[in-house]
């Protein structure tokens, strides 16, 4: 396994140059097509103003707007690892590893770096699995995802968890546990529950565990961290020490070990084709130690009347052997129907378009 994790390392080295995103190697099915929509350094995770105005967050220092112009503005620095954001009423929403804050009136101040209001200073600190994915939930609350922070073994609440803040910013209240790392989740439109992506334990080979996609019925589940993965399949170190009586959930989906899925986004708008309405668009950032590179592409699930889903490969050309060119992080609808695709390798956003 140390070897194995050696390889990883040399390879995410081998790939520390950027190299520009072309494009013309990115194959997507017939009809769509991708463009350059922004340059943003470390873009990450999205948020949209009803405008369009959007907001990107990075694992650096740094926030930043995009506007419907495509005009790119630096609007905070100098914090945390600021790689949540979420718009609302007027507001934008900044998750660091270890506070919440808000801008209010945030299209307003967008040329002059206004100062951030605390909201919630209490957020564990720790920085394995510490970006944070904010959400918010057809209640109107603020969602987050709390990853454990280490590879595999026992955890206490909020880790390993996905949790809702109070109304009031002032509490956290932890939904849904045995949870690795979700770093993307979304509301089906078709029947409101929700769905998380979940990154797998590493040091078990190439092939093992699988990444998962998983789907909440009720509050209060388990998801296996780290008793279960797959389709409750005990894990080598720690299934013999699944807690009596406990109940873990199987996911929705699995994706091949590895590939890193990270954002996830119900497509609503209309200008895809039909069959892509309500179908989950899922980005996967690419292995970083397994021997033979996988992921770096854009998945899509159609999940069925039984809260399942059969993934397909829907955008890939980000690797190519051992080179890449970029690593997929989250998804955005746009309000003409078109979605921006997040890159933190390239630094860039690109939009996905379709037209015969």
């Amino acid at each position: 396994m140390k070897k194995l994790a050696a390889c990883g390392l040399a390879f995410l080295l081998a790939c520390s140059a950027v190299a520009e995103p072309d494009l013309r190697q990115i194959q997507l099915p017939k009809g769509f097509h991708l463009e350059v929509y922004a340059r943003v350094p470390g873009a990450r995770h999205l948020s949209m103003a009803p405008d369009g105005t959007l907001f990107v967050g990075t694992t650096g220092d740094k926030v930043f707007a995009v506007t419907p112009q495509r005009k790119v503005q630096e609007i905070a620095s100098g914090l945390n690892c600021p790689n949540g954001v979420a718009f609302a009423d007027g507001s934008l929403y900044i998750c660091e590893i270890q506070r919440l804050s808000r801008i209010s009136g945030i299209l307003q101040k967008l040329d002059q770096k206004p100062k951030l209001e605390t909201l919630h200073a209490g957020l564990p600190n720790k920085r394995h699995h510490g970006y944070r994915v904010l959400r918010w939930g057809p209640d109107k609350r603020l969602y987050i995802g709390i990853g454990a922070p280490l590879n595999v073994g026992e955890v206490t609440d909020p880790y390993g968890s996905l949790c809702r803040f109070s109304a009031d910013f002032q509490k956290l209240e932890v939904l849904q546990r045995g949870i690795r790392n979700t770093m993307g989740f979304d509301w089906s439109p078709q029947d409101q529950s929700l769905w998380f992506s979940d990154n797998g334990r590493d040091m078990l080979g190439d092939d093992i565990p699988p990444e998962e996609l998983n789907r909440v019925s009720e509050n209060g589940q388990h998801f296996g961290f780290p008793y279960r993965y797959g389709e409750n399949v005990p894990d080598p170190e720690w299934g013999s020490k699944l807690p009596s009586g406990l109940t873990t959930q199987t996911p929705a989906a699995l994706l091949q070990a590895h590939m890193a899925p990270l954002g996830v986004r119900f497509y609503q708008g209309k200008m895809f084709p039909a069959s892509y309405r309500n179908a989950l668009f899922v980005a996967t950032h690419g292995s970083w130690n397994r021997s033979t590179p996988v992921g770096y592409c854009v998945m899509l699930a159609r999940p069925d009347a039984q809260g399942k889903a059969r993934p397909e490969l829907f955008a890939k050309g980000w690797l190519r052997g051992r080179e890449v060119s970029g690593r997929p992080v989250d998804l955005q609808e746009l309000p003409d129907g078109s979605l921006i695709l997040s890159d933190d390798y390239a630094g860039c956003l690109y939009r996905l378009s379709y037209g015969k």
